[in-house]
């Protein structure tokens, strides 16, 4: 199976220029490509994973990746995909904005290696030495305003007319298909990939690859992720769940993939993880058997986790993750204890209150609200209902004091298989 069938086997094949011309031109030899990541925030989000995973297969097969920051073309805002125009960003907050970026690319593209190694580029570098009369005399000439409008990103845009698209997100496609003709020309870039709503800036630039060098190029787009609703893939309602640890914790990024939907986890496996062909069918058919295990959701999650966050972090995700499963405390760090915490009700208590004899704990089930009253309390701890620090307590006469604090400040109450509380002495 060359890298093109898998592709496809992965479902990561959207649309492309020509498939059988792409298909030998990877079998001659190493290509050079591209795909862009505009930096409109400080960090990608699990969103921009598709791009940067798709680079990195085709390094493994040996090819040249040219991961794009867009320093230029993020300061407009590609209107493709958007309802309304981005917030112009300043020069300053986009410097910032890629530098964090290159940091993120890192994780998942070998920059080292003396093979083929990845190179970032910048299309402010050469964006900026271009006066805004050459642009159109050399560049606008080549593209004609009936088939920009024609373009999906655009014409959508432009059948809104309360929104419409400014003259400044118009221009974007040219932008765009100026970074290919100078990435074909300087680097001897042949292939651009990219989302699905990318089509029409990429077979722009192809077009004027073919009107300026009068070059072979290929273009490839990827489906958008989506989970089982449609919505896009990397949004909760809390907003993008981001790359950046100090933005979203190993621990929160981890439990997103672990809840991802049963109809959509094998899917997420196969476009989202470079795990083979044959362990992703393994895992495929235990998930048909039996879907309530979640062997296909902790193996993605490890996965992906793992490539973002490096196999420590994922390690310690992992042990928070078991620990709302009753896994042992023992050992457990101070931090990963911490990021479950916030997953839980949380309870505040007097540190006093746990002082000598201690406060008794059909008392503190009442107080955390795990139990209405103590005789109710007393019948779930008989009955081998409550757990103290995930370690099961069976004597209603028990009292919690501070010698059972996880860190001089913490208890963890539970009932039952999933009623955590957290009890803060303060």
């Amino acid at each position: 199976m060359n890298l093109l069938e898998e592709l496809q086997w992965r479902g990561l094949v959207q649309d492309c220029t020509d498939a059988a011309e792409l298909t030998k031109r990877l079998a001659a030899g190493p290509v050079t490509l591209y795909c862009g990541f505009d930096p409109t925030a400080d960090s990608l989000h699990v969103g921009h994973l598709m791009g940067q995973v798709m680079l990195r297969r085709f390094q493994l097969a040996g090819h040249h990746p040219l991961p794009l920051a867009g320093g230029a073309t993020g300061s407009i805002g590609d209107p493709s995909g958007k309802s309304s125009e981005r917030q112009l960003l300043t020069r300053d907050v986009l410097e910032h904005n890629v530098a964090c970026i290159k940091q993120q690319l890192s994780r998942i593209l070998d920059f080292e290696t003396k093979t083929n190694p990845a190179r970032l580029v910048d299309n402010a570098t050469w964006t900026a030495q271009i006066s805004f009369l050459d642009f159109l005399r050399d560049i606008g000439k080549h593209f004609s305003v009936n088939v920009m409008i024609a373009k999906e990103s655009v014409r959508a845009r432009m059948e809104d007319r309360e929104v419409g698209i400014s003259y400044t997100e118009f221009s974007y496609m040219l932008l765009q298909a100026h970074d290919f003709y100078h990435l074909r020309e300087k680097f001897n870039c042949e292939l651009q990939i990219g989302g699905s709503d990318q089509w029409g800036n990429i077979t722009a630039g192809t077009d004027l690859i073919r009107k300026k060098l009068g070059a072979p190029s290929f273009g490839l787009t990827f489906p958008l992720l989506t989970k089982a609703d449609g919505t896009k893939f990397g949004k909760t309602e809390s907003g993008a769940v981001w790359l950046d640890p100090k933005k979203t914790s190993p621990y929160r990024f981890y439990q997103f993939f672990i809840q991802a939907d049963d109809a959509m986890v094998v899917k997420y496996l196969k476009m989202l993880t470079l795990l083979p062909r044959e362990e992703i069918e393994a895992l495929e058919a235990k998930h048909t058997a039996n879907p309530g295990a979640r062997e296909a959701h902790r193996a993605l999650a490890k996965a992906v986790t793992t490539m973002v966050h490096g196999e420590h972090a994922t390690q310690e995700a992992m042990r928070a993750s078991e620990i709302l499963f009753g896994g042992e405390l023992a050992g457990v760090k101070e931090s990963t204890f911490n990021e479950i915490v916030g997953e839980v009700p949380t309870k505040e208590i007097e540190k006093a209150k746990l002082a000598g004899a201690g406060f008794p704990l059909v008392e503190l089930l009442v107080h955390s609200g795990l139990c209405p009253s103590k005789g109710q309390a007393r019948k779930d701890i008989e009955g081998g209902g409550v757990n103290i620090n995930n370690v099961r307590e069976a004597s209603a006469a028990r009292a919690v004091t501070t010698n059972d604090l996880l860190f001089g400040k913490h208890v963890l109450l539970r009932k039952g298989k999933k009623n955590y509380v957290v009890v803060t002495a303060k």
